[in-house]
């Protein structure tokens, strides 16, 4: 198997970086829900050394995952560990980060819900749940490229599709977190960032 890798990723990671370095100074263990290919957590982890990366995913991830791990050698990172929501149970101890990219809009709205409840039923208090993707507000897209996006990956499965704001912080403050700031990302993408 070739190792897999995402352009999107290569593209997010900078500016992606330039925001969590203000909020994961005094945090040590974080989980990264959907890792995908491990390219995400090969560059954070090697950006964060205080911080051990937990990478998870469904198990036909793993593979590639792997590889991107094992050729970085990096101390600070673990997994992959099988986190397939509606099945497994929450996947670690001591979290005070929960971290995840791209995956609200592919993963069935349900599941997002049962993902914010696991980790408001079994985050530390004082950890963040930190989310990167598209979404819309009140309805509106905030670009034509994302309402095209939108419509695509309603073609490819129904259950797809971008989120809005307002559904996505119900959910949380539902669950005990508290909004921490809406952050605008190149590439018509956010970051959401809750604390609990």
């Amino acid at each position: 198997m070739k190792k897999p890798f995402a352009p999107s990723c290569e593209r997010n990671s900078g500016p992606i970086h330039n925001v969590l370095s203000n909020y994961l100074g005094d945090k040590k263990r974080l989980l990264e829900v959907g890792s995908g290919t491990g390219q995400h957590a090969v560059y954070f982890a090697s950006k964060f050394p205080h911080l051990t990366w937990i990478t998870t995913d469904q198990p036909t991830y793993h593979q590639g995952i792997k590889m991107w791990l094992e050729e970085a050698k990096l101390p600070n990172l673990e997994g992959p560990l099988s986190f397939k929501l509606g099945e497994d149970s929450f996947p670690a101890n001591n979290i005070d980060v929960v971290y995840t990219a791209n995956t609200f809009h592919i993963m069935p709205w349900e599941m997002v819900e049962e993902l914010i409840s696991l980790a408001g039923a079994n985050l530390l208090e004082g950890s963040l749940f930190i989310v990167y993707g598209p979404f819309t507000y009140n309805g509106e897209y905030t670009s034509k490229s994302n309402e095209e996006f939108h419509l695509n990956l309603r073609q490819m499965a129904p259950h797809q599709g971008i989120r809005d704001f307002k559904n996505v912080h119900e959910q949380f403050e539902k669950r005990g977190f508290k909004f921490q700031g809406d952050i605008a990302m190149p590439a018509n993408n956010q970051i959401l960032i809750y604390k609990k």
